[in-house]
Protein backbone atom coordinates (compact mmCIF):
# COMPACT_ATOMS: atom_id res chain seq x y z
CA UNK A 1 0.00 0.00 0.00
CA UNK A 2 1.70 3.29 -1.15
CA UNK A 3 1.41 6.30 0.92
CA UNK A 4 1.95 10.11 -0.24
CA UNK A 5 3.58 12.51 1.48
CA UNK A 6 0.79 13.76 3.74
CA UNK A 7 0.37 10.29 5.04
CA UNK A 8 -2.91 9.44 2.40
CA UNK A 9 -2.79 5.94 0.50
CA UNK A 10 -3.24 5.00 -2.93
CA UNK A 11 -7.24 4.44 -3.73
CA UNK A 12 -6.41 1.29 -5.88
CA UNK A 13 -3.82 -0.02 -3.30
CA UNK A 14 -6.59 0.65 -0.52
CA UNK A 15 -9.25 -1.57 -2.30
CA UNK A 16 -7.29 -4.60 -3.06
CA UNK A 17 -5.76 -5.09 0.32
CA UNK A 18 -9.50 -4.55 1.96
CA UNK A 19 -10.93 -7.15 -0.52
CA UNK A 20 -8.28 -9.47 0.44
CA UNK A 21 -9.16 -8.68 4.15
CA UNK A 22 -12.92 -9.45 3.41
CA UNK A 23 -12.68 -12.28 1.35
CA UNK A 24 -10.76 -13.94 4.22
CA UNK A 25 -13.26 -12.85 6.89
CA UNK A 26 -15.88 -14.88 4.29
CA UNK A 27 -17.56 -11.92 2.96
CA UNK A 28 -19.90 -13.08 0.45
CA UNK A 29 -19.15 -9.95 -2.16
CA UNK A 30 -15.52 -8.14 -0.84
CA UNK A 31 -14.98 -6.50 -3.81
CA UNK A 32 -18.13 -4.60 -3.95
CA UNK A 33 -18.62 -4.18 -0.01
CA UNK A 34 -15.18 -2.44 -0.35
CA UNK A 35 -16.54 -0.38 -3.53
CA UNK A 36 -19.44 0.54 -1.33
CA UNK A 37 -17.79 1.39 1.87
CA UNK A 38 -14.68 3.61 0.50
CA UNK A 39 -17.84 5.31 -1.99
CA UNK A 40 -19.54 6.07 0.87
CA UNK A 41 -16.29 7.86 2.75
CA UNK A 42 -15.39 9.83 -0.01
CA UNK A 43 -18.88 10.71 -0.96
CA UNK A 44 -18.41 9.49 -4.30
CA UNK A 45 -21.23 7.17 -6.45
CA UNK A 46 -19.42 3.55 -7.02
CA UNK A 47 -19.51 4.83 -10.66
CA UNK A 48 -17.09 7.56 -9.77
CA UNK A 49 -15.00 5.44 -7.56
CA UNK A 50 -12.43 4.70 -10.09
CA UNK A 51 -11.60 7.62 -10.79
CA UNK A 52 -10.68 8.12 -6.88
CA UNK A 53 -6.53 8.48 -6.93
CA UNK A 54 -5.64 9.10 -3.27
CA UNK A 55 -7.33 8.65 0.31
CA UNK A 56 -6.36 10.79 3.04
CA UNK A 57 -5.42 9.90 6.14
CA UNK A 58 -8.21 10.77 7.93
CA UNK A 59 -10.50 8.94 5.13
CA UNK A 60 -8.01 5.99 5.44
CA UNK A 61 -8.60 5.83 9.34
CA UNK A 62 -12.97 6.25 8.81
CA UNK A 63 -12.51 3.58 5.88
CA UNK A 64 -10.37 1.28 8.56
CA UNK A 65 -13.14 1.85 11.19
CA UNK A 66 -16.09 0.72 8.84
CA UNK A 67 -14.13 -2.03 6.92
CA UNK A 68 -12.94 -3.56 10.39
CA UNK A 69 -16.37 -3.73 11.24
CA UNK A 70 -17.67 -5.45 7.91
CA UNK A 71 -14.72 -7.75 8.37
CA UNK A 72 -16.70 -9.12 11.78
CA UNK A 73 -19.54 -9.63 9.75
CA UNK A 74 -21.29 -6.69 10.42
CA UNK A 75 -24.11 -6.14 7.95
CA UNK A 76 -22.77 -3.89 5.14
CA UNK A 77 -26.24 -1.59 5.43
CA UNK A 78 -25.78 -1.00 8.78
CA UNK A 79 -22.35 0.58 8.23
CA UNK A 80 -23.72 2.15 5.35
CA UNK A 81 -26.97 3.29 6.94
CA UNK A 82 -29.30 2.65 3.51
CA UNK A 83 -30.46 -0.28 1.82
CA UNK A 84 -31.71 0.14 -1.96
CA UNK A 85 -35.12 -1.32 -2.39
CA UNK A 86 -36.37 -1.50 -5.52
CA UNK A 87 -36.85 2.25 -6.42
CA UNK A 88 -36.71 3.27 -2.51
CA UNK A 89 -33.80 3.64 -0.58
CA UNK A 90 -34.46 2.94 3.08
CA UNK A 91 -32.61 3.92 6.29
CA UNK A 92 -31.89 0.67 8.30
CA UNK A 93 -29.68 -0.35 11.47
CA UNK A 94 -29.62 -2.30 14.30
CA UNK A 95 -33.24 -3.76 15.52
CA UNK A 96 -34.37 -4.14 11.87
CA UNK A 97 -34.07 -7.00 9.21
CA UNK A 98 -32.00 -5.81 6.20
CA UNK A 99 -34.28 -5.98 3.41
CA UNK A 100 -32.71 -8.83 1.10
CA UNK A 101 -32.65 -8.47 -2.91
CA UNK A 102 -34.71 -11.30 -3.66
CA UNK A 103 -37.66 -9.96 -1.58
CA UNK A 104 -38.02 -7.54 -4.26
CA UNK A 105 -39.30 -9.99 -6.46
CA UNK A 106 -42.17 -10.64 -3.64
CA UNK A 107 -42.69 -6.83 -3.92
CA UNK A 108 -43.18 -6.39 -7.41
CA UNK A 109 -45.46 -9.37 -7.80
CA UNK A 110 -47.51 -7.33 -4.44
CA UNK A 111 -47.39 -4.10 -7.48
CA UNK A 112 -48.22 -5.84 -10.44
CA UNK A 113 -51.51 -7.40 -8.07
CA UNK A 114 -52.14 -3.40 -7.02
CA UNK A 115 -51.78 -2.59 -10.81
CA UNK A 116 -54.19 -5.14 -12.06
CA UNK A 117 -57.50 -4.52 -9.42
CA UNK A 118 -57.04 -0.76 -10.49
CA UNK A 119 -57.19 -1.78 -13.89
CA UNK A 120 -59.86 -4.25 -14.01
CA UNK A 121 -61.83 -2.56 -11.29
CA UNK A 122 -61.35 1.20 -11.44
CA UNK A 123 -60.25 1.95 -7.57
CA UNK A 124 -57.10 1.88 -5.66
CA UNK A 125 -56.28 -1.10 -4.34
CA UNK A 126 -56.16 -2.13 -0.73
CA UNK A 127 -52.98 -4.10 0.27
CA UNK A 128 -51.64 -5.47 3.56
CA UNK A 129 -48.38 -5.69 4.30
CA UNK A 130 -47.91 -8.15 7.01
CA UNK A 131 -44.04 -8.62 8.92
CA UNK A 132 -43.53 -4.90 7.43
CA UNK A 133 -40.04 -4.69 9.16
CA UNK A 134 -38.38 -1.82 7.97
CA UNK A 135 -41.20 -1.10 5.80
CA UNK A 136 -39.52 -2.09 2.49
CA UNK A 137 -42.63 -3.89 0.61
CA UNK A 138 -45.26 -1.40 1.89
CA UNK A 139 -42.49 1.56 1.02
CA UNK A 140 -42.02 0.11 -2.70
CA UNK A 141 -45.77 -0.60 -3.34
CA UNK A 142 -46.84 2.78 -2.41
CA UNK A 143 -44.09 4.67 -4.36
CA UNK A 144 -44.83 2.39 -7.82
CA UNK A 145 -48.79 2.40 -7.38
CA UNK A 146 -49.86 5.41 -5.79
CA UNK A 147 -53.54 4.88 -6.06
CA UNK A 148 -53.17 1.92 -3.52
CA UNK A 149 -54.06 2.21 0.33
CA UNK A 150 -50.92 0.71 1.50
CA UNK A 151 -51.63 -0.86 5.25
CA UNK A 152 -48.35 -2.20 6.95
CA UNK A 153 -47.75 -3.67 10.45
CA UNK A 154 -44.97 -4.41 12.40
CA UNK A 155 -44.47 -6.24 16.35
CA UNK A 156 -41.05 -5.61 17.22
CA UNK A 157 -40.89 -2.04 18.85
CA UNK A 158 -37.48 -1.20 17.74
CA UNK A 159 -38.45 -2.24 13.89
CA UNK A 160 -41.39 -0.36 14.00
CA UNK A 161 -39.32 2.93 14.62
CA UNK A 162 -37.52 2.19 11.51
CA UNK A 163 -40.65 1.33 9.49
CA UNK A 164 -41.64 4.46 10.65
CA UNK A 165 -39.20 6.61 9.25
CA UNK A 166 -39.09 4.83 5.92
CA UNK A 167 -42.62 5.22 5.82
CA UNK A 168 -43.48 8.85 7.10
CA UNK A 169 -45.17 11.11 4.29
CA UNK A 170 -45.76 8.05 1.82
CA UNK A 171 -49.61 7.64 3.23
CA UNK A 172 -49.08 4.41 4.05
CA UNK A 173 -51.12 3.31 7.55
CA UNK A 174 -48.99 1.84 10.14
CA UNK A 175 -49.78 -0.03 12.68
CA UNK A 176 -48.23 -1.74 15.74
CA UNK A 177 -49.15 -5.41 16.77
CA UNK A 178 -49.40 -9.14 15.79
CA UNK A 179 -49.35 -10.29 12.49
CA UNK A 180 -52.42 -12.85 13.29
CA UNK A 181 -54.88 -10.20 15.09
CA UNK A 182 -53.91 -7.36 12.75
CA UNK A 183 -56.50 -4.95 10.89
CA UNK A 184 -59.84 -6.41 12.41
CA UNK A 185 -61.30 -3.45 10.26
CA UNK A 186 -60.62 -4.70 7.08
CA UNK A 187 -61.69 -8.02 7.26
CA UNK A 188 -63.40 -8.93 3.85
CA UNK A 189 -62.17 -5.77 2.35
CA UNK A 190 -58.50 -6.38 1.13
CA UNK A 191 -57.27 -7.11 -2.61
CA UNK A 192 -54.15 -7.98 -1.75
CA UNK A 193 -51.87 -9.47 1.44
CA UNK A 194 -48.18 -9.73 1.05
CA UNK A 195 -45.74 -10.72 3.73
CA UNK A 196 -41.75 -11.82 4.60
CA UNK A 197 -42.67 -13.83 7.61
CA UNK A 198 -39.93 -15.34 9.71
CA UNK A 199 -38.91 -19.05 8.34
CA UNK A 200 -36.32 -20.28 9.70
CA UNK A 201 -36.04 -23.50 11.57
CA UNK A 202 -35.05 -23.17 15.08
CA UNK A 203 -32.31 -26.22 14.17
CA UNK A 204 -31.10 -24.04 11.64
CA UNK A 205 -29.51 -21.71 13.86
CA UNK A 206 -25.87 -22.47 13.13
CA UNK A 207 -26.36 -22.19 9.16
CA UNK A 208 -27.56 -19.26 9.17
CA UNK A 209 -25.17 -16.04 7.99
CA UNK A 210 -23.56 -13.64 11.14
CA UNK A 211 -24.90 -10.97 9.17
CA UNK A 212 -28.56 -12.32 9.77
CA UNK A 213 -27.93 -14.49 13.00
CA UNK A 214 -26.15 -11.91 15.12
CA UNK A 215 -27.37 -8.70 13.79
CA UNK A 216 -31.21 -9.87 12.50
CA UNK A 217 -33.86 -9.57 15.06
CA UNK A 218 -34.41 -13.20 16.16
CA UNK A 219 -38.18 -12.60 15.86
CA UNK A 220 -38.16 -11.62 11.84
CA UNK A 221 -35.72 -15.25 11.42
CA UNK A 222 -37.18 -18.10 13.24
CA UNK A 223 -40.31 -19.95 13.09
CA UNK A 224 -41.11 -22.94 15.13
CA UNK A 225 -39.23 -26.41 14.73
CA UNK A 226 -40.01 -26.36 10.57
CA UNK A 227 -40.00 -22.97 9.98
CA UNK A 228 -43.18 -22.51 8.92
CA UNK A 229 -45.21 -21.50 11.91
CA UNK A 230 -45.90 -17.95 11.26
CA UNK A 231 -46.91 -19.18 7.58
CA UNK A 232 -49.59 -21.06 9.33
CA UNK A 233 -50.69 -17.86 10.87
CA UNK A 234 -50.48 -16.05 7.71
CA UNK A 235 -52.73 -18.31 5.90
CA UNK A 236 -55.36 -17.94 8.45
CA UNK A 237 -55.39 -14.33 8.69
CA UNK A 238 -55.27 -13.65 5.02
CA UNK A 239 -58.24 -15.84 4.24
CA UNK A 240 -60.00 -13.60 6.59
CA UNK A 241 -58.69 -10.23 5.85
CA UNK A 242 -58.85 -10.76 1.68
CA UNK A 243 -62.28 -9.84 -0.26
CA UNK A 244 -63.04 -13.59 -2.41
CA UNK A 245 -60.82 -14.01 -5.04
CA UNK A 246 -58.23 -11.98 -3.66
CA UNK A 247 -54.34 -12.95 -3.22
CA UNK A 248 -52.05 -13.58 -0.77
CA UNK A 249 -48.22 -13.58 -1.34
CA UNK A 250 -44.81 -14.41 0.94
CA UNK A 251 -41.73 -15.15 0.69
CA UNK A 252 -40.21 -18.52 2.16
CA UNK A 253 -36.87 -20.16 2.65
CA UNK A 254 -35.17 -21.97 -1.00
CA UNK A 255 -35.81 -25.65 0.97
CA UNK A 256 -39.55 -24.83 1.57
CA UNK A 257 -40.60 -24.89 -1.69
CA UNK A 258 -43.24 -28.11 -1.32
CA UNK A 259 -44.14 -27.64 2.62
CA UNK A 260 -44.80 -23.45 2.07
CA UNK A 261 -47.60 -23.95 -0.51
CA UNK A 262 -48.44 -26.78 1.29
CA UNK A 263 -49.71 -24.60 3.89
CA UNK A 264 -51.99 -23.08 2.05
CA UNK A 265 -53.39 -26.06 -0.95
CA UNK A 266 -53.81 -28.48 2.52
CA UNK A 267 -56.77 -26.16 3.62
CA UNK A 268 -59.21 -25.88 0.52
CA UNK A 269 -59.70 -22.38 0.93
CA UNK A 270 -57.14 -21.36 -1.66
CA UNK A 271 -57.35 -21.61 -5.82
CA UNK A 272 -53.89 -21.16 -8.05
CA UNK A 273 -51.78 -22.05 -5.66
CA UNK A 274 -48.83 -21.32 -7.07
CA UNK A 275 -44.58 -21.11 -6.31
CA UNK A 276 -42.11 -18.57 -7.65
CA UNK A 277 -38.28 -18.95 -8.19
CA UNK A 278 -35.78 -16.51 -7.51
CA UNK A 279 -33.03 -15.04 -10.16
CA UNK A 280 -31.12 -17.72 -9.25
CA UNK A 281 -33.76 -20.50 -10.15
CA UNK A 282 -34.60 -21.28 -6.25
CA UNK A 283 -37.35 -21.60 -4.83
CA UNK A 284 -38.42 -18.33 -3.05
CA UNK A 285 -42.39 -16.79 -2.47
CA UNK A 286 -45.96 -18.46 -2.80
CA UNK A 287 -49.10 -17.25 -4.10
CA UNK A 288 -52.62 -18.24 -3.60
CA UNK A 289 -56.52 -16.59 -4.47
CA UNK A 290 -58.76 -16.65 -2.09
CA UNK A 291 -61.70 -19.08 -3.69
CA UNK A 292 -64.53 -17.10 -4.28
Amino acid sequence: MSADHDGGVSARSLRRSAGARLSRAGVASPERDVDELLASVLGLSLGQLPLAEEVSADQVARFEELLARREAREPLQHLLGTAAFRYVELEVGPGVFVPRPETELLAGWAVDQARAVEAEHGRGAVVVDLCTGSGAIARAVAHEVPSARVHAVELDPAALRWAARNLAETGVDLRQGDMGEAFDDLLGEVDVVVCNPPYIPLEAWESVAPEARDHDPHLALFSGADGLDAFRVLERRAARLLRPGGVVGAEHADAQGESAPAVFAGTGRWSQVRDHQDLAGRPRYVTARLAR
